[in-house]
C-alpha cells in the first residue's frame, strides 16, 4: 500500500514555445525541489531542444 504523503511526485512537463506539441511525464522530489520544475526536452513538432515546464 502507497504512502499517503509521499515525497516523489508524478509531473507533466509541457514545452512553453507551443504548448500542446510536446509533453514529457516524469518524477520529483516534493523536497528537494518544491517549486515548478523547468527542463530542456526535445520537441519533435519543433525539431529543436525548448523549455519545458512543469503543469498541474
Amino acid at each position: 500500500m502507497a504512502k499517503s504523503k509521499d515525497t516523489r511526485l508524478n509531473i507533466i512537463l509541457e514545452c512553453t514555445e507551443a504548448p500542446g506539441t510536446s509533453r514529457y511525464a516524469t518524477k520529483k522530489n516534493r523536497r528537494n525541489t518544491p517549486e515548478r520544475l523547468e527542463l530542456k526536452k526535445y520537441n519533435a513538432k519543433l525539431r529543436k531542444h525548448t523549455v519545458h515546464r512543469e503543469i498541474k
